[in-house]
Formats: structure tokens, sequence, C-alpha cells
């Protein structure tokens, strides 16, 4: 089982990976609904984190697939 720590770790690497190594999705992350809060002190516990750490992995998954797709052609 992942513990908040650990998902927290990956957060940050991944951010860090997508801020260095794929700039240009860079400023997606300040446009991800995940990172807007609908409340004015919300609650931020392990499943939203984890939410979170899978959207960032789905965004850079479906950029590496789109660019796949177009160095293809």
């Amino acid at each position: 089982m992942i513990n908040l720590q650990n998902i927290l770790t990956e957060i940050f690497q991944l951010t860090k990976t997508i801020e260095t190594d794929y700039p240009e999705l860079y400023h997606f992350l300040e446009e991800n609904p995940m990172t807007i809060p609908s409340e004015s002190h919300p609650s931020i516990d392990k499943k939203i984190l984890q939410d979170y750490l899978d959207s960032l992995r789905q965004l850079l998954k479906h950029h590496l697939d789109t660019r796949k797709n177009i160095e293809e052609q």
C-alpha cells in the first residue's frame, strides 16, 4: 500500500520531469482542474493526491502517445 509520503514524492518527481523534459506541458499543470479547489478551505487527503498523481501520469502519457503518432506519420 502506498503511503502519503510516497504519493507526494511521486508527484514531485513527475512534476519535475514534466518541467525539465517536457516544458511544453508545464503550463497545463496550472490549468489542470485538479489543482483548482472548489472550496475555500479544501481538505486534501490521500485519495485526492492519488487522483492528482494519476492525472499527471495521464497528461504525460497522452502527450507521449500523441507525439509518437505524429512522428510516425
